[in-house]
């Protein structure tokens, strides 16, 4: 069966989560609402020129998932889903997920997101193969360190290529849908590359390949 790869923010959904996240996480003031809406503001931008120092911002954003208690830390992220993320998911998007169901092709998300955060947003699509950047645990706890390599840009090719082996899945046939040119090298090395409501670098690239371009969702929000 074909595989369909699905990045996730702002592709499926009409945001980013990561960031959304931690805007969450000021308004409840789990964290320092103005300092820490500078910085994750600061990285969000870095994120879509292409200049992203991911370790800078893994260090950033998984930092409070280590200072807090993990029952906490599920309360609030169920408040997340219900409150900032279900409003992100359109009708397109689902019924795109679902002609691949109906296809019979696997399903994936592969997102640089941590996992603490997408898990129940890949539940909410029905997708069971979820590979994203992995928070390290130790006795029960975040620790605020990443387990192994982050799933961005060329570590989603790594990360992939061990799903891959590990699954006994290949990569023939297999379409892969992004909105972001830091996903290049991987819609570069799918069968099918499609460009969904992409930014102007992707847009152009697309355009210039005669790839595909989609949208699924009337328009992106990071509100």
């Amino acid at each position: 069966m074909p595989l369909a790869i699905f990045d996730l923010d702002n592709t499926l959904l009409s945001g980013d989560s990561d960031y959304l996240w931690g805007r969450h996480l000021a308004e409840l003031g789990v964290v320092d609402g103005e300092s820490y809406e500078a910085a994750n503001r600061r990285f969000y931008e870095d994120y879509k020129a292409g200049r992203l120092d991911i370790q800078a911002f893994l260090a950033f954003s998984l930092r409070p998932l280590a200072e807090n208690d993990p029952a906490k830390l599920e309360r609030w992220r169920a408040d997340f889903i219900e409150h900032r993320i279900r409003p992100l998911i359109g009708q397109r998007a689902c019924a795109l997920v679902e002609s691949h169901r109906r296809a019979g092709d696997t399903l994936l998300i592969i997102t640089a997101t941590n996992r603490f955060v997408t898990e129940p947003i890949a539940a909410l699509f029905g997708i069971e193969h979820l590979i994203a950047t992995e928070p390290e645990q130790h006795n029960g706890r975040f620790t605020g360190r990443v387990a192994g390599m982050p799933s961005f840009r060329e570590g989603k090719i790594a990360r992939l290529r061990d799903w891959l082996a590990q699954t006994g899945h290949s990569l023939a046939g297999a379409t892969f849908y992004s909105d972001s040119h830091n996903d290049l090298p991987l819609l570069e090395l799918v069968d099918h590359p499609v460009a969904v409501d992409p930014d102007e670098a992707l847009r152009a690239h697309a355009e210039g390949a005669g790839w595909p371009i989609i949208s699924l969702h009337d328009h992106a929000t990071t509100a």
